[in-house]
């Protein structure tokens, strides 16, 4: 009796998991696949596959993640510097954290990609043209997803360094400007189809994928968005052949607030997702975004915001859930900051180094460094960060 009371349990929680997916658009809202509307409240994990540098306080220093990695490599050597990174890949999110994402009410979460961690540059490829995909950016993805499946979370796959870089913000997309922009290079444009390609196939089956995120902040000058749509069509219609059922978000040019020639939406799994910093959380700041989706008849997803105060955040949660809009949080760890979600502690002779960046300072030893790098490794883990509770009790009105 007791066997089949077990047996029993773990049916409806089969039965439960399986009917919570897939995620898809009905009219003006996203549902589950029980029909019942989702309101999306979600983080970004930025700084985990790609850093920014302003989240490691070294914008004054470097422009990119290839500068930071090079000058890290001139301090500690390739060995060292690829020791590093795997150990902060593998610290900086663990399953702790999307339990705890979890505990605390969020129910989704966006992935900002690396292309370079799933496949080669176009100008390293053995091949002209050819794609080379590497392992470290699936596995890490398929242990996020593990993760999200058994909380069931819904993980949002956003491609925010695109092949090339899809803008001229260096940062957010590790830009090289010696080298063609994803605009620029048909080669580029060609890897990112095929990077959403097999990302379709791989996770086609896969209910706790919320969607795909085409590109994230295209910030590039381009005559009526003709090719960032053109990009668009082009993705998902690879996407379709392999993956039918997932939703597609789309943001626009200068920063995903510009969708101008986005429009009507091209698939019936769709959704258009804005972006929103440091202006008022009124209504008039995003009544262009809602005629969108009234005269387009589809649904509207915040896709990154924050780097603000408390205060504000209240009013923008206020702002997009009275107005039936989920969003996505930015971001989930940063060094020394009260405004994301937690506060990374800096390492003992962290300093020295960025005086050293900045002409400031003697030449750290080589061990001063490895010491120094491989605890900002550690103390990526939740455990040794600060969690920043009001935050939590500004996102969900506690």
């Amino acid at each position: 009796m007791k066997r089949n009371f077990t047996f029993l349990i773990l049916l409806l929680l089969t039965i439960n998991a399986f009917s919570q997916g897939y995620l898809k658009v009905n009219g003006q809202e996203i549902v589950n696949g029980k029909g019942e509307k989702v309101m999306l409240r979600g983080i970004g994990l930025g700084g985990w596959m790609l850093q920014e540098p302003y989240m490691l306080q070294l914008s004054k220093v470097a422009g990119t993640q290839t500068e930071i990695r090079a000058k890290i490599t001139d301090l500690i050597g390739a060995e060292n510097t690829e020791k590093f990174y795997s150990a902060y890949r593998k610290n900086a999110i663990t399953k702790r954290d999307i339990d705890s994402l979890k505990a605390w009410g969020f129910n989704s979460i966006r992935l900002p990609m690396h292309y370079n961690l799933f496949t080669l540059p176009v100008e390293k490829e053995p091949v002209a043209g050819g794609n080379t995909w590497l392992k470290e950016g699936f596995e890490l993805t398929d242990s996020l997803l593990k993760w999200c499946r058994q909380n069931e979370i819904w993980l949002i796959l956003d491609l925010h360094a695109a092949p090339g870089g899809q803008g001229n913000d260096r940062p957010i997309a590790d830009v090289d400007t010696l080298k063609p922009q994803l605009w620029e290079s048909e080669a580029n444009r060609a890897k990112t189809i095929a990077l959403w390609k097999i990302l379709a196939r791989r996770y086609a089956k896969e209910k706790w994928i919320g969607g795909y995120d085409l590109i994230n902040e295209t910030n590039y000058k381009m005559q009526g968005n003709q090719p960032l749509l053109d990009l668009y069509l082009s993705i998902t219609d690879e996407i379709r052949k392999a993956d039918k059922k997932h939703i597609i978000f789309i943001e626009g040019n200068q920063f995903a607030n510009d969708f101008t020639g986005l429009t009507p939406p091209w698939d019936d799994n769709m959704v258009y997702s804005f972006h929103k910093y440091w202006n008022p959380t009124t209504i008039e700041t995003i009544q262009k975004y809602l005629r969108l989706r009234e005269e387009n008849d589809i649904p509207l997803w915040m896709g990154e915001s924050g780097e603000n105060n408390n205060e504000w955040y209240r009013g923008a949660v206020t702002l997009f859930e009275s107005n039936n809009i989920g969003w996505a949080w930015w971001t989930i760890k940063k060094i020394g900051s009260k405004s994301g979600l937690m506060n990374v502690k800096r390492p003992k002779g962290y300093q020295e180094v960025i005086d050293f960046w900045a002409g400031k300072g003697p030449r750290p030893s080589e061990s001063q460094a490895v010491t120094t790098f491989m605890e900002l490794a550690e103390n990526m883990k939740l455990e040794n960060c600060e969690i920043n509770y009001d935050v939590l009790k500004a996102l969900f009105g506690n």
